[in-house]
């Protein structure tokens, strides 16, 4: 069985995952999760869930091994992959777009346990994963990813994403002054506020949102969960049958037109009649976006992102670099394209050979458009480029009907099925009126072959070669508390429930009385109950701990749902212990 490999570009956001760095209680928080989740969402998530927790080796015991997670999720030709919490939008959808689950290391804290303000292991592992086990939405998610990832943003809303990062990690982490969080929400608001319109990687992230992290599938009256967001949230899974939550059939534009707040539940799901109808919605969606409509328009997006892009022209040429506005006419219109940050060139998303971001480190430049007796360069072949002098070892002169002049000898043309895509100068002059574009002195001069643009998107058109192929894993999962006290306390109960020694009782008496110096501790008391139960040991040691997680409810309004929530659990579920 072959397992997905990571692209050399996308290695910078993986991490080591570092399995034995998960403590006793990081395992307690996925376990009570999960027992939640399952026991929640068995009856009303889609067919594939159940099956697919074990399909993509995730254990409801213990937190996932992402390596064999990536081996199952093998079988239906895809993987999954380590990550360290947020990454950009581009590069999540990119994973996705090669058939593999981005999965974040972190695990959340326990004083988190409800809800994480940053992602983590349950959201990704729990949420996303099982369903993928249905070959159509999986291919739903790969196709969301081939698109998504050529989304573009605004540089506004990269700055946003930024400040939102920050502020999620400050929160997870622990330990950041209220001084440091004011601050931090401060930058995300100052952010905010410069955001204007709306960006193709907004909407499509809406339509993400209520599909791939919020969807339902059905009919509006008996609908199944098959989003990761609700799949990951018993409160918010449970809630769909909640008459406050409104069912409204999927519709693509509707969806993209609808707003959302992470931090809230939400008001109202989008119910779907089958995944065949969430292809046909992202299609569509497609048809709006800069990669298929071309035009200065699309080029003024990627301009307005401040990030890479892919232009690519009728010739099918692909240029990538960060662009800047360039020239154009009376009308707005570009006639010439400018970047003064590295560029590559490629065809069909292979970079040409020499022409790298190395040798075009310093920018790049090139007219588009008709010469100007009103012909396309792209469509002449090589008798009649060669009557322009468009030929090897040739000096000569064209002029487009723009008014660009490039003069100088052609030093090569390179083809592409028979048709000219580039063409090297030696000693070019290039101007524009009196504007000097380019000077013999520069070098050589590569003139991309397009009278217009006919694609625009996000990223490197190659982007193994763009952005290198030797780009590091950025850190190895390291939790940053200690194995403590109490993570050996929750070790020992993990011990006993899981092999259900003969003097459990006496061990779980001891434990109890070193947990005397953890009041505050409610997930260790919630298990040794289950235990105890299971074992059907009334009074004594039962009834203490009960006593103490009764006090906790009185005295910490908090935990009161997740005390009552784990003992339901473990009434519906019980142990079954060897």
């Amino acid at each position: 069985m072959l397992t997905k490999h990571i692209p050399a570009h996308l290695r910078q956001y993986t991490v080591q995952q570092n399995y034995a760095s998960y403590t006793p209680i990081n395992h307690a928080v996925w376990r009570y999760v999960m027992r939640q989740n399952h026991e929640t969402m068995k009856d009303l998530a889609h067919e594939a869930y159940t099956d697919g927790l074990k399909a993509s080796g995730i254990s409801i015991e213990q937190i996932p091994d992402v390596a064999e997670m990536n081996e199952k999720l093998g079988r239906f030709g895809l993987g999954a992959a380590t990550i360290d919490g947020f990454i950009p939008g581009v590069a999540f959808f990119d994973f996705q777009s090669h058939g593999i689950l981005p999965v974040v290391a972190e695990i959340r804290k326990l004083e988190n346990i409800q809800y994480t303000p940053a992602p983590d292991m349950i959201h990704e592992a729990a949420g996303h994963a099982p369903i993928l086990a249905d070959e159509t939405y999986a291919a739903y998610v790969r196709r969301f990813g081939e698109i998504g990832k050529k989304a573009i943003a605004t540089k506004e809303e990269h700055d946003v994403f930024e400040a939102v990062r920050t502020y999620s990690n400050l929160l997870e982490k622990g330990g950041a002054t209220e001084e440091q969080l004011e601050t931090a929400k401060q930058q995300i608001a100052e952010k905010e506020a410069l955001v204007t319109g709306e960006s193709e990687a907004e909407l499509i992230g809406r339509l993400y949102w209520w599909t791939v992290e919020y969807g339902l599938i059905g009919t509006v009256d008996n609908p199944k969960i098959y989003g990761a967001g609700l799949l990951s949230s018993v409160e918010e899974g449970g809630n769909i049958l909640s008459p406050d939550v409104k069912k409204v059939p999927y519709d693509m534009e509707q969806a993209v037109r609808t707003t959302f707040d992470i931090t809230k539940p939400q008001p109202q799901l989008f119910v779907c009649q089958s995944f065949e109808e969430l292809m046909d919605g992202l299609e569509a969606f497609a048809e709006t976006m800069a990669f298929r409509r071309g035009g200065t328009e699309s080029v003024d997006k990627a301009v307005a992102s401040g990030s890479t892009a892919t232009i690519e022209l009728s010739s099918g040429l692909q240029l990538t670099s960060t662009w800047d506005a360039g020239r154009r006419n009376d009308d707005g219109l570009l006639y010439y394209l400018q970047a003064s940050s590295p560029t590559a060139l490629a065809f069909g998303d292979v970079q040409l050979p020499d022409h790298g971001r190395d040798v075009h480190a310093d920018g790049y430049g090139t007219p588009i458009g008709l010469l100007e007796d009103g012909r396309a360069l792209e469509t002449l072949k090589q008798d009649e480029l060669a009557n322009l002098g468009v030929t090897e070892g040739q000096e000569t002169t064209l002029t487009f009907v723009s008014g660009v002049k490039v003069d100088g000898r052609v030093e090569q043309v390179h083809y592409e099925d028979g048709l000219p895509v580039l063409v090297r100068w030696s000693k070019a002059t290039v101007t524009d009126g009196e504007a000097r574009l380019f000077e013999p002195s520069w070098g050589m001069y590569d003139m991309a072959v397009g009278t217009g643009v006919t694609s625009v998107s996000a990223g490197a058109a190659d982007s193994e070669a763009f952005f290198g192929s030797d780009a590091p894993a950025g850190s190895s999962l390291n939790h940053e508390q200690e194995e403590t006290e109490l993570d050996a306390l929750y070790g020992e109960v993990r011990s006993i429930r899981e092999h259900g020694p003969a003097d459990a009782v006496d061990q779980l008496q001891a434990v109890h009385q070193a947990l005397q110096e953890h009041p505050a501790d409610w997930l260790l008391r919630l298990e040794i109950v289950e235990i105890l139960e299971e074992l059907d040991q009334p009074g004594g040691l039962l009834a203490k701990v009960q006593a103490e997680l009764v006090q906790l409810q009185e005295t910490r309004p908090e935990l009161e749902k997740l005390i009552t929530n784990g003992l339901q659990v473990a009434a519906k579920a019980p142990l079954r212990m060897q």
